[in-house]
Protein backbone atom coordinates (compact mmCIF):
# COMPACT_ATOMS: atom_id res chain seq x y z
CA UNK A 1 0.00 0.00 0.00
CA UNK A 2 0.85 3.74 -0.42
CA UNK A 3 -0.30 5.86 2.61
CA UNK A 4 -0.55 9.26 2.90
CA UNK A 5 0.27 10.57 6.08
CA UNK A 6 -0.32 13.97 7.68
CA UNK A 7 2.19 14.64 11.07
CA UNK A 8 1.40 17.31 13.36
CA UNK A 9 5.26 18.46 13.60
CA UNK A 10 6.51 20.62 16.57
CA UNK A 11 10.16 21.29 17.90
CA UNK A 12 9.34 21.63 20.93
CA UNK A 13 7.10 23.14 23.75
CA UNK A 14 6.92 26.12 22.45
CA UNK A 15 7.25 26.01 19.05
CA UNK A 16 4.58 26.57 16.21
CA UNK A 17 2.66 23.37 15.57
CA UNK A 18 2.54 22.41 11.39
CA UNK A 19 0.60 19.73 9.47
CA UNK A 20 3.77 18.21 7.39
CA UNK A 21 2.71 15.66 4.57
CA UNK A 22 4.59 12.19 4.04
CA UNK A 23 4.14 9.25 1.22
CA UNK A 24 5.17 6.66 2.65
CA UNK A 25 4.94 3.22 0.07
CA UNK A 26 5.44 -0.69 0.06
CA UNK A 27 3.73 -0.54 3.47
CA UNK A 28 2.28 -3.97 4.19
CA UNK A 29 -1.29 -4.75 5.85
CA UNK A 30 0.89 -6.72 8.59
CA UNK A 31 2.83 -3.86 9.53
CA UNK A 32 2.10 -2.43 13.31
CA UNK A 33 1.58 1.29 12.93
CA UNK A 34 4.33 2.00 14.41
CA UNK A 35 6.60 -0.14 12.32
CA UNK A 36 4.70 1.74 9.70
CA UNK A 37 6.06 5.26 11.01
CA UNK A 38 9.71 3.42 11.57
CA UNK A 39 9.86 3.04 7.56
CA UNK A 40 8.62 6.75 7.46
CA UNK A 41 11.36 7.54 9.77
CA UNK A 42 13.79 5.27 8.01
CA UNK A 43 13.22 7.59 5.14
CA UNK A 44 13.30 10.82 6.43
CA UNK A 45 16.92 10.02 8.15
CA UNK A 46 18.13 8.92 4.44
CA UNK A 47 17.01 12.56 3.12
CA UNK A 48 19.07 14.03 6.12
CA UNK A 49 15.59 15.01 7.36
CA UNK A 50 14.51 14.89 11.30
CA UNK A 51 12.56 12.19 11.80
CA UNK A 52 8.90 12.23 13.21
CA UNK A 53 8.99 11.66 17.32
CA UNK A 54 6.43 9.35 18.17
CA UNK A 55 6.94 7.53 21.75
CA UNK A 56 7.02 3.97 22.33
CA UNK A 57 8.30 0.99 24.59
CA UNK A 58 7.43 -2.47 25.10
CA UNK A 59 5.36 -2.59 21.80
CA UNK A 60 3.47 -5.06 23.07
CA UNK A 61 0.36 -3.12 24.27
CA UNK A 62 1.52 -2.96 28.25
CA UNK A 63 3.12 0.21 29.14
CA UNK A 64 0.96 2.42 27.24
CA UNK A 65 3.79 4.79 26.33
CA UNK A 66 2.71 5.02 22.38
CA UNK A 67 -0.86 7.30 22.30
CA UNK A 68 -1.14 9.19 19.28
CA UNK A 69 -4.28 10.33 18.00
CA UNK A 70 -5.19 8.77 14.83
CA UNK A 71 -7.92 10.68 12.65
CA UNK A 72 -9.02 12.59 15.22
CA UNK A 73 -9.86 9.21 17.35
CA UNK A 74 -7.51 8.36 20.27
CA UNK A 75 -5.03 5.11 19.23
CA UNK A 76 -6.81 5.20 15.72
CA UNK A 77 -9.91 3.10 14.49
CA UNK A 78 -9.43 0.32 16.79
CA UNK A 79 -10.04 -0.39 20.45
CA UNK A 80 -6.73 -0.90 20.94
CA UNK A 81 -3.26 0.74 21.96
CA UNK A 82 -1.42 2.61 18.73
CA UNK A 83 1.21 -0.12 18.69
CA UNK A 84 -1.27 -2.96 18.79
CA UNK A 85 -2.62 -1.31 15.72
CA UNK A 86 -1.81 -2.84 12.43
CA UNK A 87 -2.13 -1.05 8.90
CA UNK A 88 -4.75 -3.27 7.91
CA UNK A 89 -7.29 -1.11 9.10
CA UNK A 90 -6.33 0.73 6.56
CA UNK A 91 -7.06 0.90 2.56
CA UNK A 92 -4.31 1.99 0.09
CA UNK A 93 -4.44 5.62 -1.13
CA UNK A 94 -5.54 6.25 2.49
CA UNK A 95 -4.40 9.57 4.28
CA UNK A 96 -3.86 9.73 7.86
CA UNK A 97 -3.81 12.30 10.17
CA UNK A 98 -1.51 12.11 13.36
CA UNK A 99 -1.62 14.40 16.07
CA UNK A 100 -0.57 14.31 19.86
CA UNK A 101 -2.46 13.97 23.13
CA UNK A 102 -3.88 17.61 23.32
CA UNK A 103 -3.92 18.69 27.08
CA UNK A 104 -2.24 21.55 28.91
CA UNK A 105 -2.04 18.66 31.52
CA UNK A 106 0.16 17.03 28.84
CA UNK A 107 2.16 19.81 27.26
CA UNK A 108 4.17 18.68 23.92
CA UNK A 109 7.84 17.59 24.46
CA UNK A 110 8.65 17.45 20.25
CA UNK A 111 5.73 16.27 17.41
CA UNK A 112 3.46 13.35 18.58
CA UNK A 113 6.17 12.79 21.91
CA UNK A 114 3.93 14.63 25.23
CA UNK A 115 4.66 14.89 29.22
CA UNK A 116 2.81 12.65 30.90
CA UNK A 117 4.69 13.35 34.03
CA UNK A 118 1.08 14.38 35.28
CA UNK A 119 -0.18 11.25 35.62
CA UNK A 120 3.25 9.82 37.62
CA UNK A 121 2.12 13.15 40.53
CA UNK A 122 -1.24 12.11 40.84
CA UNK A 123 0.17 8.14 42.00
CA UNK A 124 1.92 9.86 44.34
CA UNK A 125 -0.53 11.73 45.70
CA UNK A 126 -2.30 8.62 47.02
CA UNK A 127 -2.09 5.60 44.59
CA UNK A 128 -0.20 3.17 46.59
CA UNK A 129 -0.26 1.74 49.81
CA UNK A 130 1.92 1.92 52.56
CA UNK A 131 1.28 -1.01 55.12
CA UNK A 132 4.27 -3.38 56.14
CA UNK A 133 3.81 -6.28 54.33
CA UNK A 134 6.97 -7.93 55.95
CA UNK A 135 7.35 -11.52 54.66
CA UNK A 136 5.14 -13.21 51.81
CA UNK A 137 1.96 -14.32 53.29
CA UNK A 138 -0.06 -17.67 53.01
CA UNK A 139 -1.73 -17.93 50.58
CA UNK A 140 -5.38 -16.87 50.90
CA UNK A 141 -4.52 -15.96 54.51
CA UNK A 142 -6.52 -12.22 53.80
CA UNK A 143 -9.21 -13.40 51.47
CA UNK A 144 -10.75 -11.19 49.01
CA UNK A 145 -14.38 -11.79 48.30
CA UNK A 146 -14.45 -12.80 44.05
CA UNK A 147 -16.69 -10.28 43.00
CA UNK A 148 -14.30 -7.26 44.54
CA UNK A 149 -10.88 -9.43 43.84
CA UNK A 150 -12.71 -9.05 40.50
CA UNK A 151 -13.36 -5.98 39.84
CA UNK A 152 -9.88 -4.89 41.85
CA UNK A 153 -8.15 -6.59 38.71
CA UNK A 154 -10.78 -5.17 36.17
CA UNK A 155 -9.39 -1.56 37.46
CA UNK A 156 -6.33 -2.32 37.96
CA UNK A 157 -5.81 -2.93 34.39
CA UNK A 158 -5.18 0.34 33.35
CA UNK A 159 -2.07 1.21 31.90
CA UNK A 160 -2.07 5.02 32.13
CA UNK A 161 -1.86 5.57 28.30
CA UNK A 162 -4.13 8.65 28.65
CA UNK A 163 -5.84 8.30 25.85
CA UNK A 164 -9.18 9.10 28.03
CA UNK A 165 -7.81 12.17 28.16
CA UNK A 166 -7.01 12.49 24.56
CA UNK A 167 -10.51 11.51 23.89
CA UNK A 168 -12.37 13.73 26.71
CA UNK A 169 -13.66 17.33 25.73
CA UNK A 170 -13.18 18.76 29.29
CA UNK A 171 -9.37 16.81 28.92
CA UNK A 172 -10.16 15.28 32.19
CA UNK A 173 -8.04 11.99 33.41
CA UNK A 174 -10.73 10.80 35.97
CA UNK A 175 -11.15 7.46 34.23
CA UNK A 176 -7.25 7.25 35.08
CA UNK A 177 -7.79 8.37 38.36
CA UNK A 178 -10.75 6.34 39.35
CA UNK A 179 -9.44 3.38 38.37
CA UNK A 180 -6.42 3.59 40.70
CA UNK A 181 -8.77 4.68 43.66
CA UNK A 182 -11.07 1.97 42.56
CA UNK A 183 -8.43 -1.12 42.45
CA UNK A 184 -6.71 0.03 45.92
CA UNK A 185 -9.87 1.15 47.45
CA UNK A 186 -11.54 -2.93 47.15
CA UNK A 187 -7.71 -4.73 48.66
CA UNK A 188 -8.07 -4.96 52.35
CA UNK A 189 -4.47 -3.33 51.98
CA UNK A 190 -5.98 -0.21 50.64
CA UNK A 191 -7.90 0.42 53.42
CA UNK A 192 -5.86 2.11 56.24
CA UNK A 193 -5.42 5.01 53.22
CA UNK A 194 -8.61 4.76 51.48
CA UNK A 195 -10.37 8.17 52.33
CA UNK A 196 -7.13 10.22 52.22
CA UNK A 197 -6.42 8.46 49.14
CA UNK A 198 -9.28 10.22 47.40
CA UNK A 199 -8.75 13.14 48.46
CA UNK A 200 -4.99 13.47 47.82
CA UNK A 201 -5.77 12.38 44.01
CA UNK A 202 -8.78 14.40 43.02
CA UNK A 203 -6.30 17.35 44.56
CA UNK A 204 -3.78 16.24 42.67
CA UNK A 205 -5.69 15.75 39.65
CA UNK A 206 -7.34 19.23 39.64
CA UNK A 207 -4.12 20.84 40.22
CA UNK A 208 -1.86 19.28 36.98
CA UNK A 209 -5.38 21.37 34.98
CA UNK A 210 -7.27 18.34 33.95
CA UNK A 211 -10.99 19.10 33.72
CA UNK A 212 -13.98 18.11 34.96
CA UNK A 213 -15.64 15.17 34.51
CA UNK A 214 -19.24 15.54 33.02
CA UNK A 215 -20.08 11.87 31.75
CA UNK A 216 -20.17 11.92 28.52
CA UNK A 217 -18.56 8.31 28.45
CA UNK A 218 -15.78 9.13 25.31
CA UNK A 219 -12.93 8.07 27.73
CA UNK A 220 -14.39 4.45 28.45
CA UNK A 221 -15.13 4.44 24.48
CA UNK A 222 -11.71 4.63 23.61
CA UNK A 223 -9.62 2.96 26.55
CA UNK A 224 -7.75 0.11 24.76
CA UNK A 225 -8.02 -1.66 28.61
CA UNK A 226 -11.47 -1.48 28.45
CA UNK A 227 -12.02 0.18 31.82
CA UNK A 228 -15.57 0.17 32.95
CA UNK A 229 -16.63 3.93 33.09
CA UNK A 230 -18.42 3.67 36.81
CA UNK A 231 -15.40 3.66 38.28
CA UNK A 232 -15.92 7.26 38.43
CA UNK A 233 -19.31 5.98 40.62
CA UNK A 234 -16.57 4.02 42.64
CA UNK A 235 -14.26 7.05 43.16
CA UNK A 236 -17.50 9.47 43.72
CA UNK A 237 -18.83 7.52 46.55
CA UNK A 238 -14.98 6.85 48.13
CA UNK A 239 -15.33 10.59 47.72
CA UNK A 240 -18.34 10.75 49.96
CA UNK A 241 -17.27 8.33 52.45
CA UNK A 242 -14.54 10.70 53.14
CA UNK A 243 -16.50 13.46 53.62
CA UNK A 244 -18.44 11.81 56.03
CA UNK A 245 -15.22 10.79 57.79
CA UNK A 246 -14.27 14.61 57.81
CA UNK A 247 -11.27 13.81 55.52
Amino acid sequence: MKINIRVMRQAGPHAEPRLVNYEVPGVSEEMSFLEMLDVLNERLTARGEDPVAFDSDCREGICGMCGIVINGVAHGPERTTTCQLHMRSFKDGDTITLEPWRSSAFPVIKDLVVDRSSFDRIIDAGGYISVNTGAAPDAHAMPVPKPDADRAFEAAACIGCGACVAACPNASAMLFTAAKVTHLGLLPQGQPERDARVVNMLAQHDAEGFGGCTNIGECAAVCPKEIPLDVISTLNADLERAMVHGR
